[in-house]
């Protein structure tokens, strides 16, 4: 049952990513030359509603659908950590023309090369956590 909701819930997504064009290519070049809000309006108005959405769930002790406790941990603060993960991620997006989450709408919506891209992401996940020890966090 639990896998059915999930499967529901992420091909809503990837419609809902595919309609907004928020997987669209062409609308991710245009965010990195800086040519047009589009994606920045999606991005900050998603930043937006996580933040309130995540302060409410830890405040009011809110349940999952399944009737479990959410406990969202405290991130450690770290600047260094931030600015190199954040700059690795931003090459990676910019470099595949998508971020990890429009990949698989991508690759749904057939743009095939993209599977090139997800194979790069899947590898760099699994080095990832290969060298997390290693890696100052």
């Amino acid at each position: 049952m639990k896998n059915i909701v999930y499967i529901i819930l992420g091909t809503l997504i990837g419609v809902v990513l595919y309609k907004s064009e928020a997987a669209s290519w062409f609308r991710i070049y245009e965010m990195f030359q800086f040519d047009s809000f589009h994606m920045y309006g999606i991005i900050g108005s998603a930043l937006a509603v996580g933040i309130v959405l995540v302060q409410w769930i830890k405040k009011s002790k809110t349940k999952s659908f399944f009737g479990d406790a959410i406990n969202i941990q405290d991130k450690e603060k770290s600047f260094a950590r931030y600015i190199i993960g954040g700059t690795i991620f931003g090459l990676g997006w910019a470099l595949g023309g998508a971020c990890p989450g429009p990949i698989y709408v991508l690759v749904g919506a057939g743009y095939w090369a993209l599977i090139i891209v997800l194979f790069g992401a899947i590898l760099g996940a699994f080095l990832y956590g290969i060298l997390r020890g290693k890696l100052p966090h």
